[in-house]
């Protein structure tokens, strides 16, 4: 891996004990910006994503794996052992944060919950990601995305009004909780390097999936209305949605009287001003369907391309609805360096998706690849790792 300069969390040690997405993602995003993480996982082939999806390729790790692990150092830990136990410890010792991903009374039985690792290393921060939360009447649930968003209400308004419940295509639930973790984690660290003291935070799929519903739950409380699904349009503007041209679809966002004006040019359509159904946004949201028809047929004479540059030029908010191999593809992504690659000692060079945060001078970087399993395990702790060579 090319040198590069530390990054913004250098000197950061987080012992990494989850699996699988909320809190992998959680430390990746921490070993992006330079802190050490330190991936302790369990014997028996280690984080259940190495085996997801089948191999990657030449070696047994799987793409899930890849995906979220960038960054990390790996060592096997059989936390169910005594001799588990003190390599654990030891290596919480001078630690800042440990996180973990268990459900709710597992750390306690396994002797690794907060006050137990505090008694090791005092300021130290402990994170905790569950489902449902460590208390509450569903707090001994078991938590995954599909779950959280259908119980968060996230399910209720996905998909096309008066149709079947729909997830949100990407894990939101999964994925929120692990940015909250981790913006939990920053807060707790400044507190700390003020303070010296640690502290015991925790976040859940639940409430970060209701935690993004500021929109409908503000909907709700204004006018007891219950938020219900509406496609891709607005709930409180229009039009503000995809619609379809002649070889696909678009998205346009024409919510404000000034942007209405531009749209109403563009489509060759002025009359559409002096429109009572369409005179304000209360007229627009109350004659939405009519709209989107009215605009949907004006948008159908040429093609997605053509009508976005169009609209682009008259000043109204426009862009394809895109697929991912067009996405990964888009000349906007690779300028913004959102796919990258990393060298890999088994693969060769595995695909990687870039970094969203820019910054001037402590910039995130792939300064390691996901490793292999048990790979650090003579670094962390001396050891050949099982199955090296004597």
């Amino acid at each position: 891996m090319t040198a590069v300069n530390p990054g913004a969390l250098d000197g950061m040690r987080v012992i990494d004990l989850t699996q699988v997405m909320a809190g992998p993602f959680s430390t990746m995003l921490l070993a992006d910006l330079g802190a050490e993480v330190i991936k302790v996982e369990p014997p028996g082939g280690g984080d259940q994503t190495r085996h997801s999806w089948g191999r990657s390729g030449k070696g047994d790790d799987g793409p899930a794996f890849f995906a979220l692990n960038r960054n990390k150092k790996s060592v096997v830990i059989d936390l169910r052992e005594p001799d588990g136990l003190a390599e654990l410890h030891s290596l919480v010792r001078g630690a800042d944060v440990v996180i973990e991903n268990y459900r709710p009374g597992v750390t306690k039985r396994l002797g690794i919950d907060y006050e137990s690792l505090r008694a090791i290393e005092p300021s130290i921060i402990f994170a905790s990601i569950t489902g449902f939360g460590h208390y509450g009447p569903y707090a001994t649930r078991p938590g995954y995305d599909l779950i959280a968003q259908g119980m968060a209400g996230i399910m209720g308004i996905t998909g096309n009004p008066g149709g079947e419940p729909v997830k949100a295509g990407v894990p939101v639930a999964d994925i929120g909780a692990g940015l909250f973790c981790t913006y939990g984690i920053l807060a707790a660290y400044a507190h700390k390097l003020r303070t010296g003291e640690g502290q015991y935070l925790e976040t859940s799929l639940y409430d970060s999936a209701i935690a993004f519903s500021v929109w409908e739950a503000t909907e709700y409380w204004a006018s007891g209305n219950v938020p219900v699904a509406t496609g891709s349009a607005h709930r409180m503007s229009a039009p503000y949605q995809a619609f379809p041209t002649s070889d696909g679809w678009i998205t346009v966002g024409a919510n404000n009287q000034r942007l209405w004006g531009y749209l109403c040019t563009a489509l060759g359509r002025e009359d559409l001003r002096d429109d009572a159904r369409f005179a304000t946004n209360p007229d627009r949201m109350a004659n939405r369907a009519e709209l989107a028809e009215i605009i949907g047929s004006a948008l159908s004479t040429d093609t997605s391309e053509v009508w976005v540059e169009k609209l682009l030029a008259a000043g109204v908010p426009a862009g394809l609805v895109q697929t991912y191999d067009r996405v990964l593809d888009d000349p906007h992504t690779l300028a913004r360096e959102m796919v990258q690659t990393i060298p890999h000692p088994v693969e060769g060079e595995v695909s990687t998706l870039g970094f969203p945060v820019k910054f001037s001078g402590t910039p995130a970087a792939a300064r390691r690849h996901p490793p292999l399993l048990d790979e650090h395990r003579a670094e962390l702790l001396g050891e050949q790792a099982a199955g090296d060579p004597a």
